[in-house]
C-alpha cells in the first residue's frame, strides 16, 4: 500500500510544488468557480431534516472516505448541535481510500465530544451490521421496545446512505445508483423492535464557493456531471495523483510522470488509450480521455487513493 509521502523521489518536485501548481491553475488561470447545484427537492429535505431531528436519537452522518472534510455538509453539524444529537460518522467506501489516511480521519474524529467514527463499506452486510452497533452507545437510554434507538441517516448525495439503508433493512427500499440526489424523501422502518432508522435525501449547501471543495466532490461523482466541465475535474485529480500517487498512473498507464503537468497527464492517457478527434487532424480528445480517468479513479482501478488528510 502506497503511503502518502511528501517527499516521494519519484515525483522530484515534490508534494508542495505540484499543489501549488494545480492550485494556481484552477484560481488563476480559470475564472473563479462557485458551483451551485441544489435541486429543489433539497429545501424540502432541510426542512423534513430539522423537524426530524427534534425526535430521533443519533445522527448517522455518511461520509465519503476519500474526502472526509469536504463530504461532510455544515448544515447537518448546525442541525445536530441544535438539537444536542451525538453523531456517528461512517466513513464509507473505505475500500476505496487510503488506510493510513482513513485512520488519521478515524483518530480526528473519535477525539471530538459526542461524535463517534467507523470505516466501512456499506456495500458489505457486515460492514453495514456495525452502524447500529456503534450507534448504541451514543444512546445508551434507548434500548426497549418502549423507548427504541432512533437513527437518522445523513449525508450529501451519492455517499452511500441508500445502500446502507438496503443493507440494514436487507431489502431493497431505497433506491441507488451512480448519480447523486435519487433518494427524495425521508423514508422510516423498524430494524428491529429496539431500533428504528430513517433515511433522508441527500442534503448539499446550495452554493460551493471554494472551488477545491467543488472539485473534490466533483472528482468523487458528489455533484451532477453535468455542473462541472470533466475535463477540469480530471486535471484538478491528475494534479493530485501526481503528488500523492504518481506510481499509480504509471501502473496503470503506461508512461512516466516525471515532469509531468496535470494537463499532460490527460494528454498522455489520450494518446496511449488512443482518445483522437478525427475531424481535428488526430488530435487528443482530451474529454474523453479525462472520463477514462474519471472512471478509473471512481471505481477504484487506480488503486486506494484519498484526496485529503487532516493535515489538509
Amino acid at each position: 500500500m502506497n503511503q502518502i509521502d511528501e517527499t516521494d523521489q519519484s515525483n522530484p518536485g515534490g508534494l508542495f510544488s505540484i499543489l501549488v501548481e494545480y492550485i494556481s491553475f484552477f484560481t488563476e488561470s480559470r475564472p473563479p468557480m462557485s458551483i451551485q447545484w441544489f435541486p429543489g427537492h433539497m429545501n424540502t429535505a432541510r426542512r423534513e431534516a430539522a423537524k426530524t431531528m427534534e425526535v430521533i436519537d443519533v445522527v448517522v452522518e455518511v461520509l465519503d472516505a476519500r474526502i472526509p472534510n469536504a463530504s461532510c455538509n455544515p448544515l447537518i453539524e448546525e442541525l445536530r448541535l441544535a438539537r444536542q444529537r451525538p453523531s456517528l460518522k461512517v466513513l464509507n467506501k473505505a475500500d476505496l481510500a487510503d488506510p493510513t489516511v482513513t485512520q488519521a480521519w478515524l483518530d480526528l474524529y473519535n477525539r471530538q465530544p459526542g461524535i463517534s467514527a467507523v470505516a466501512l463499506s456499506c456495500n458489505h452486510a457486515g460492514d453495514a451490521a456495525k452502524v447500529p452497533q456503534c450507534c448504541q452507545p451514543l444512546a445508551p437510554h434507548r434500548t426497549s421496545s418502549a423507548k427504541p434507538l432512533r437513527m437518522l441517516i445523513m449525508g450529501i448525495p451519492n455517499v452511500g446512505k441508500s445502500t446502507l439503508m438496503n443493507m440494514l433493512l436487507k431489502r431493497r427500499i431505497a433506491r441507488v445508483g451512480d448519480e447523486p440526489a435519487i433518494t427524495k424523501v425521508q423514508q422510516r422502518h423498524k430494524l428491529n423492535d429496539h431500533m428504528a432508522i430513517t433515511d433522508s435525501p441527500g442534503l448539499l449547501w446550495g452554493t460551493i464557493k471554494d472551488p477545491h471543495v467543488g472539485l473534490l466532490l466533483a472528482t468523487v461523482n458528489a455533484i451532477g456531471h453535468k455542473v462541472v466541465d470533466d475535463e477540469a475535474v480530471a486535471e484538478f485529480l491528475a494534479g493530485i495523483l501526481l503528488a500523492r500517487y504518481p506510481a499509480r498512473l504509471t501502473a496503470r498507464y503506461g508512461f512516466a510522470v516525471e515532469g509531468l503537468t496535470s494537463m499532460d497527464v490527460i494528454d498522455a492517457i489520450g494518446k496511449k488509450r488512443g482518445c483522437l478527434l478525427t475531424r481535428s487532424g488526430g488530435g487528443i480528445d482530451r474529454d474523453k480521455a479525462a472520463r477514462i480517468l474519471l472512471s478509473d479513479y471512481r471505481n477504484g482501478t487506480l488503486g486506494r487513493t484519498s484526496l485529503e488528510t487532516p493535515a489538509g
